[in-house]
């Protein structure tokens, strides 16, 4: 297994979930920290999923739950959630391939972290990806770029939002630091 060593993310993630209690009253369900899912097939890349939703919106919600099956809304749906990508250079060119079995255990374990994720990207270009959604996203940290067709890449310093709009897309770091994007995916498949 080859992990890449990535500095931690500069400010802590933490999800507070309210609701409404029984006699109506606003409450904290959850004040907690979030820790990110790490695959081993995606080297230093982090994904911090803090709230999914299925089907029609209900609130105010009593006893909120994340409602994520897979990685991308289904009809109806919503994902929020961050992404931070390592710099491009912290997987030295050099980097060792694992063997078949390897990588075989690494999408499955992947599969079942982050269901989807993986069958979203094209086996022949890394990290790009088309999909029946419109995201909102905002960088928070770092330098991204948004590699879309003809390798045109649009540059995403920290502050930058995206309204991402079914494009095929790559997220890229050129940077030399970590770079963390938030965003919420919302389902744009087409009603029934």
């Amino acid at each position: 297994m080859n992990r890449v060593t990535v500095p931690a993310m500069a400010i802590p993630i933490k999800r507070v979930v309210t609701g409404v209690d029984e006699k109506g009253a606003s409450i904290p369900y959850e004040d907690a920290t979030l820790h990110p899912v790490e695959l081993d097939i995606m080297p230093g890349v982090q994904i911090f999923p803090v709230w999914s939703t299925e089907g029609p919106l209900v609130s105010p919600a009593a006893d909120p739950a994340p409602a994520s099956k897979s990685f991308f809304p289904g009809p109806g749906g919503t994902r929020f959630g961050l992404f931070r990508l390592p710099p491009d250079s912290a997987v030295p060119a050099d980097h060792a391939q694992p063997d078949e079995a390897t990588v075989a255990a690494q999408v499955a374990a992947a599969e079942e972290a982050v269901p989807g994720l993986l069958a979203a990207f094209e086996p022949d270009a890394p990290g790009m990806h088309q999909t029946v959604t419109v995201d909102y996203v905002i960088v928070i940290e770092g330098d991204l770029w948004l590699e879309l067709d003809d390798g045109v890449e649009v540059p995403l310093p920290a502050g930058t939002c995206v309204v991402q709009n079914g494009a095929r897309h790559g997220w890229r770091n050129h940077g030399s630091t970590p770079g963390t994007l938030a965003y919420v995916i919302l389902d744009g498949g087409n009603p029934e």
